[in-house]
């Protein structure tokens, strides 16, 4: 900030999460996701493969109502409309990742995408540890990784405190952001994905500053309550609200990866003893989310065969934006995932083993919303909803 943005344009590749609720007849919003939004690439996979399954089983018919899900080439695409902008012919894309990464077959797809729409450009992977010796900044602040000129970063790290060990990987991310190469995400996006940012956007007024009026009720429908725990009066209020009744709301603080937020008799313990303290800002307090219920199959590694369980899904809606402060060059929506686990289960980590990669089977429901018609009979009447 002291000596002025490089490079203003940031590109976002986002993940927005939903869960269906009984309660309030829609989906809800759970979070925004700004840095390493997994799972493009494999949820495209998990729905070709159920096409194929009910294939398979003759249900040939049924296929269509599997939506087409383009999530991998759409994130490809904002990398690539990044590049363009860069526009400086040899730069690659830097693909920013862990020192041993779990999620290998997720990301090396879209590298692999890239190069089916855009040959011309070339993708390399380093993690923090190759690029404390290997990135230096050049002429007119470009970053230079091993010789090349860096055009885009795509961050599949650097969300949780433990992947900077050292001040040095500090100085490392401070090395990129003072560059020119266009970040996925810039620190300013990094930061406006927070879980802080996503409370303030509820308040009253906030969103009217960017939104059109018809915008700003469809997003307020989507939003559940969320509030603030700063040492104020509206702090203190949601506090004691947290502590009447726990099992009501969520406490989350600024994390990024799963397993980090705070839930049931936990939360009233965690509040007890940060009450009068300044750490309870790091958190926010969120109204916890009633998903709806439903039988599903999970079939996921050392379980043996399939489990009938009561799931619930969890959607995710992919984007990509690239702009900054004065104009928007693009902002699509490109696919979806959906993650389903067992009802009882808080967390929902695919890696972690909890929940598994699945698709939305689209039915028609009957206007009264008795019951359901397969779109694979001719039916047309109702609404498309979620199954």
């Amino acid at each position: 900030m002291d000596e002025g943005l490089c490079q203003p344009v940031s590109l976002g590749l986002l993940r927005v999460d939903y869960f269906a609720c009984d309660l309030r007849g829609t989906i809800a919003q759970v979070e925004a996701n700004v840095i390493a939004s997994g799972w493009s690439a494999m949820s495209q996979v998990t729905s070709d493969m159920h096409r194929y399954g009910l294939t398979v089983l003759g249900h040939l018919d049924k296929t269509d109502q599997i939506p087409a899900n383009t999530s991998l080439e759409g994130i490809a695409t904002g990398m690539i409309h990044a590049w363009d902008k860069y526009n400086v012919a040899g730069a690659v894309i830097l693909f920013v990742v862990e020192d041993r990464t779990i999620n290998i077959c997720d990301q090396r797809f879209h590298e692999f995408q890239v190069y089916r729409q855009r040959p011309g450009i070339r993708v390399i992977r380093r993690s923090f540890a190759q690029l404390l010796s290997q990135a230096s900044l050049g002429e007119s602040r470009a970053l230079i990784v091993d010789g090349h000129e860096v055009a885009v970063v795509y961050y599949r790290v650097g969300y949780s405190p433990d992947h900077y060990p050292s001040e040095r990987e500090w100085q490392l991310r401070l090395l990129i952001e003072r560059s020119r190469a266009i970040k996925s995400p810039s620190i300013q996006l990094h930061l406006a994905g927070t879980k802080k940012v996503q409370q303030e956007l509820c308040r009253p007024g906030v969103l009217e500053r960017y939104l059109r009026d018809q915008e700003v009720t469809l997003c307020r429908s989507l939003f559940v309550g969320l509030y603030s725990l700063d040492m104020d009066e509206d702090g203190d209020a949601a506090v004691e609200m947290a502590l009447a009744a726990p099992h009501r709301y969520v406490l989350k603080p600024q994390r990024e990866g799963g397993g980090n937020n705070i839930y049931g008799e936990e939360i009233a313990h965690t509040l007890a003893r940060l009450r009068d303290s300044a750490e309870r800002t790091a958190f926010i307090l969120m109204e916890l989310i009633e998903p709806h219920v439903q039988p599903n199959y999970l079939l996921r590694p050392g379980h043996g065969s399939p489990e009938l369980v009561q799931a619930v899904g969890e959607l995710g809606i992919f984007g990509y934006i690239l702009g900054d402060g004065e104009q928007t060059y693009c902002n699509e929506c490109c696919g979806f995932t959906l993650r389903s686990k067992p009802s009882s289960v808080q967390e929902g980590g695919i890696i972690a083993g909890f929940g598994a990669m699945d698709s939305p089977f689209l039915v028609y429901w009957d206007e009264d919303g008795s019951g359901a018609a397969s779109s694979g009979d001719g039916d047309q009447r109702g609404n498309t909803q979620l199954s």
